[in-house]
């Protein structure tokens, strides 16, 4: 038996809002979610699992008949989902209301439901959100039914604040896979029964690395997951070291140098450290110009020989300035004051 494992769609995200990109990764998150259905025609599955958080706001009722029409789609495929914290059921919730296509089972109850699938011989179990908060180890009391087949727990959380569960409890409680989501993070753990299948697409200037789906098979009693890149593009967190001779152009032709290397359609992250020279001052919106840059960090210090300075001005305010400094065992906070605050006693006195 053959399965999908997705989570954390966000349908509805609007990432790196008022970015010019922003609303063109509005609409990826849609149509990467449309791929999935493309790819389930050509090479079809028995089982899409869908661990929480399909949409990123409370859904209209249109975007849930667009998403039933692509389960539709699918009939040979038994689609199972339930709502995370982000679409969680609201009283007004249209998920409530919603009349879902014969293959679909939306676990839509706020207590434990166990949803059997006979044809494939296969058990399901989840709840849906009732709100954003829960901070129960609703998972970790839960037992499979003592009956022969493949049995899944469709889980959504993992913090704190959204149902906490430690996946080594949660795979020692019989289950033979857990399909997780809430963790944007792909990652495979307990031996490979417990999967977090990550964001589909990145939705946070965070979510480095690659995303996708879970291809898994269930086979004389053996699982098998692999994890299938499939975004859109990433998030790129670039540190870019500078020495002392760097200048702006020079900086704008190494991030343009990596952003042709590692691709264009990525969106970058640019941490900029190392000593520059004192004259040169970074200019970050040339940089944030070149391309998909949602941030850049300026943490280099200007290369000043502390202890030269401090003979050459021993005995006035900048001297005592950089004698206080030294003899401190300083801080990342305190190495930024002194950086910038001599900058400024130098530039005073030029």
């Amino acid at each position: 038996m053959r399965f999908i494992h997705l989570a954390d769609v966000h349908l509805g995200a609007v990432p790196d809002m008022g970015m010019p990109w922003s609303r063109k990764r509005e609409k990826e998150i849609w149509s990467t979610f449309r791929r999935v259905f493309e790819v389930i025609r050509t090479d079809p599955v028995d089982l899409l699992l869908i661990a929480g958080d399909l949409f990123h706001r409370q859904p209209l009722m249109s975007e849930l008949e667009e998403v039933n029409a692509l389960f539709q789609g699918i009939p040979g495929t038994t689609v199972v989902f339930m709502a995370g914290e982000h679409d969680y059921l609201r009283a007004d919730s249209a998920y409530l209301r919603m009349k879902w296509a014969e293959n679909v089972i939306f676990l839509g109850d706020r207590q434990w439901t166990c949803a059997e699938i006979p044809k494939l011989n296969t058990y399901v179990y989840g709840l849906s959100y009732d709100r954003e908060e829960i901070s129960e180890f609703l998972y970790h009391t839960e037992r499979p039914v003592n009956k022969p087949g493949f049995h899944v727990m469709l889980a959504h959380g993992g913090d704190e604040r959204h149902i906490p569960l430690k996946p080594e409890v949660v795979a020692g409680a019989g289950f033979d896979y857990i399909a997780m989501g809430h963790l944007h993070k792909p990652q495979i753990l307990a031996g490979g029964r417990a999967v977090y299948a990550g964001a589909l697409e990145p939705v946070d200037r965070e979510d480095t690395g690659a995303h996708g789906y879970v291809l898994g098979e269930w086979k004389d009693n053996k699982l098998q997951v692999t994890m299938v890149p499939f975004a859109s593009r990433s998030y790129i967190h670039q540190i870019i070291t500078v020495r002392d001779d760097a200048t702006q152009a020079s900086l704008e032709e190494e991030i343009r140098a990596v952003m042709e290397e590692k691709g264009k359609e990525n969106i970058y992250k640019v941490w900029f450290r190392g000593y520059r020279s004192p004259k040169l001052m970074l200019m970050p919106e040339r940089l944030e110009s070149l391309g998909n840059i949602v941030q850049v960090i300026d943490e280099t210090r200007p290369a000043y020989d502390l202890i030269q300075l401090q003979k050459r001005y021993a005995g006035t305010l900048i001297g005592e300035y950089i004698q206080y400094f030294l003899q401190k065992k300083r801080s990342p906070e305190e190495e930024k004051a002194l950086y910038y605050g001599l900058q400024a006693l130098l530039e005073t006195r030029a």
